[in-house]
């Protein structure tokens, strides 16, 4: 049987391609071992940089996150201090027009005030005359001439006392 397979060619072609393999395996193993190392060296640094990118990813997701909460707080803020003035301002608007209607009220009472004491002492003055006008005309129609002599008498006698 060892001379069958010394004789077979399959024996050796396998004989020599196990001997090619197990020298170029030999040979190569070094080159082989040193390129998958750098291959895992370079798998581990792509790793380590693409966790450098997720930490820093993740972080500038929270700073941007936190500037949205900021903006939008601030933005609730400016929102809240506007209606704030804008309820100041409509308060402020609606005492100034309560003030401004309470005087113009006054005035217009006051006014009215004025032109009843103007009507009322029109009326007086306009009676008075009446009165004088009627009286004059009461007296001169009852009046004769006797009568107004012992007036004008009367008028004389009392002048010095009236005088002092």
């Amino acid at each position: 049987m060892i001379e069958t397979l010394l004789n077979d060619t399959g024996f050796w072609v396998l004989l020599s391609f196990a001997l090619f393999v197990g020298l170029a395996f030999k040979a190569g193993k070094a080159a082989l071992f040193a390129k998958l190392d750098g291959r895992i060296a370079q798998i581990r640094t792509d790793i380590e940089t693409a966790e450098t990118l997720r930490v820093e990813a993740q972080e500038l997701l929270a700073q941007y996150q936190r500037k949205q909460r900021d903006a939008q707080n601030e933005a609730e803020a400016i929102i809240a201090n506007s209606r704030n003035h804008a309820t100041e301002i409509r308060k402020t608007a609606e005492a100034e027009l309560n003030e401004m209607i309470d005087r113009k009220e006054k005035q217009l009472a006051d006014r009215l005030k004025r032109m009843e004491d103007s009507a009322k002492a029109e009326i007086r003055a306009y009676a008075s005359e009446l009165a004088v006008k009627a009286t004059a005309e009461i007296i001169a129609n009852r009046l004769d001439d006797a009568g107004n002599a012992k007036l004008i008498d009367q008028a004389i006698r009392t002048l010095p006392s009236n005088m002092n």
